[in-house]
């Protein structure tokens, strides 16, 4: 009886520890991909401004303000977040570049990267879900159900997003460790998706998913003269963003539009 009086008292404090610190880590892992590009813009301004301009042909000024844009809407976008500050309008700004660097670099014809942009996206979603209060709509004015409430849309949203990161690693190679990965992956992609077991599932992902960062991502094991520096570091960074969004399901539950919530029902 003791010992289950003692872990029965050390779960609410671990919970309460998680609670209280998981959120501002998560945070910190989804908006690192915006600080590295915003502080990459800064040491990179004329590679970038001579990129687009030789993409683009639109004259040094247009490519000039591009960058800026990246530079200061990210830069500023991860303070407010970070310091809690407008974070609704931080989401959207973000948003925003997420949108222009995906035309600007045509990231729109290359699937890979689209679906990362867009799992991007899902993860900045649950940031926006997050920092609503329960009661408040979009929409000023429009009633709303708690069921319906556009905060459980968004959470089903950045779920969905989520977990099209996930299918970009898919390898469909025939030995055994490939296949089982494959199977794995998926059925826990699934349980996120449709927001069932959601918080041990995103919490399983969230360690498969930084094994794998760290594994294939080093970029700090290439030369930084090289341009396969680039590509790891980027490829890192927006790893860890989806990371944080995932720690986000893990912090906040899947919200209203789940099988989760639909069983407390039952």
């Amino acid at each position: 009886v003791h010992v289950n009086d003692l872990t029965a008292s050390a779960k609410p404090a671990f919970l309460r520890v998680t609670k209280q610190y998981l959120p501002h880590v998560a945070r910190l892992c989804l908006i690192s991909t915006f600080l590295e590009d915003g502080i990459r813009m800064w040491f990179q301004w004329s590679e970038q401004r001579d990129y687009i301009d030789g993409t683009w042909n639109c004259g040094y000024f247009l490519a000039s303000i591009f960058v800026f844009i990246n530079l200061f809407g990210q830069l500023s976008g991860c303070i407010l977040v970070l310091s809690r500050n407008f974070v609704q309008y931080a989401c959207f700004g973000l948003f925003g570049i997420i949108a222009l660097q995906t035309i600007a670099y045509s990231i729109l014809w290359d699937l890979k990267f689209l679906m990362r942009n867009l799992a991007l996206g899902g993860g900045l979603l649950l940031l926006l879900a997050e920092s609503r209060s329960e009661g408040k709509s979009m929409f000023a004015g429009v009633p709303t159900m708690r069921e319906s409430s556009p905060k459980q849309y968004m959470q089903l949203g950045g779920r969905v997003l989520l977990v099209l990161m996930f299918m970009t690693l898919l390898h469909f190679d025939m030995n055994f460790f490939s296949i089982l990965q494959n199977i794995v992956g998926t059925a826990l992609i699934i349980l996120v998706a449709i927001g069932f077991k959601t918080k041990l599932a995103a919490l399983t992902l969230v360690i498969w998913l930084f094994g794998i960062n760290i594994y294939f991502n080093a970029f700090w094991t290439i030369p930084a003269y090289k341009p396969m520096h680039d590509f790891l570091k980027y490829d890192f960074f927006q790893t860890m963003s989806v990371i944080g969004g995932l720690l986000l399901v893990v912090a906040l539950g899947p919200g209203g539009v789940s099988m989760d919530e639909k069983k407390k029902e039952w």
